[in-house]
């Protein structure tokens, strides 16, 4: 056996002796090197930082007016003395609106309510639609028919229209406008789960429980579910993109959150009049509305390849 040969045993028998890596493994593997998903991953971590150490960062409260400081003006431009402002003005690195409150603190602020927002509406989206689609794709029939013809009913209105239609019914307010959001949302993730349920039920472990006699809902919950958790991964967090954009469009019309709570698309609404004059109050919740959908977006792109086996490279 030449040299040559025995550095090929060798590396052959290394690779048969190391232990096969399992599906999650290869997953976490292939998302270390998807590059849009480190991306991704990155700014929403800076963007969870922020949220949760708002009340350390922030300097002044974000819904109190800095009443009693003369040198404070209404829609004032960020000052950064570092950068030159002077050093006997008061220091707002983004500014202050139109009520006298410190701009930086308020968008700390907003981070927090745009995230749970997210979080929450696809949370209970995903609840609702993931059991009534895998219930749909279960049972067949009936029940198949009843869920899904009103699941169309929901996906027959444009989303944004039915979850002003369902704010305005309930009354205006960010928790209507949460569970109105979620609504919307459910047709989506109850069409996964029901083409994913419709795809294993047929597998061969399914008709073996099915052949032994397994109660039904156990192999619901036991053999099919966690098998249609990856598209649910990747359709949730793309969802919350979508929320999250919807939340500030409901809280822009005056229908989510109500003044003086600090909320980006809240802050767009009540300071678009002032685009020319003041910018800079546009300019920061929209720049922060666009970093945290784009974070979601890409981590949800880069989910989609690395739990995709068919798109791994």
């Amino acid at each position: 056996m030449t040299v040559t040969d025995t550095a090929a045993s060798t590396v052959a028998q290394g690779i048969a002796d190391r232990p096969p890596r399992s599906p999650a493994q290869d997953a976490w593997r292939a998302l270390r090197h998807t590059r849009s998903a480190i991306v991704g991953a990155t700014i929403l971590a800076f963007m969870i930082l922020i949220a949760v150490t708002a009340p350390i960062i922030a300097p002044y409260p974000p819904n109190q007016p800095l009443i009693g400081k003369e040198d404070v003006k209404k829609r004032e431009a960020p000052c950064i003395h570092l950068l030159g402002c002077p050093a006997d003005r008061p220091q707002h690195i983004m500014g202050t609106d139109g009520n006298v409150r410190d701009f930086f603190s308020r968008v700390l602020y907003g981070a927090r309510v745009s995230l749970m927002v997210g979080f929450t509406t696809v949370g209970f989206a995903i609840i609702i639609g993931a059991t009534l689609g895998a219930l749909a794709g279960f049972l067949g029939g009936w029940p198949d028919n009843i869920i899904m013809r009103l699941m169309d009913v929901l996906l027959a209105f444009p989303a944004l229209l039915l979850a002003i239609a369902i704010v305005t019914v309930l009354g205006e307010g960010l928790i209507n406008a949460l569970l109105a959001i979620g609504i919307v949302s459910i047709p989506a993730y109850a069409r996964v789960t029901r083409a994913s349920v419709l795809t294993v039920k047929e597998w061969d472990f399914v008709l073996a429980d099915r052949a032994v006699g397994v109660p039904p809902m156990r192999i619901l919950s036991r053999s099919i579910l966690p098998h249609t958790l990856t598209p649910l991964i990747v359709q949730g967090t793309l969802g919350i993109a979508t929320a999250i954009l919807d939340a500030a469009a409901l809280s822009f019309l005056g229908l989510g959150a109500q003044p003086p709570m600090a909320e980006w698309g809240s802050m767009l609404g009540a300071e678009r009049n002032q685009v020319f004059t003041a910018p800079h109050l546009v300019f920061f919740p929209g720049l922060a509305i666009m970093l945290t959908v784009l974070s979601f977006n890409l981590l949800g792109d880069g989910l989609r390849d690395a739990l995709d086996p068919r798109l791994r490279r």
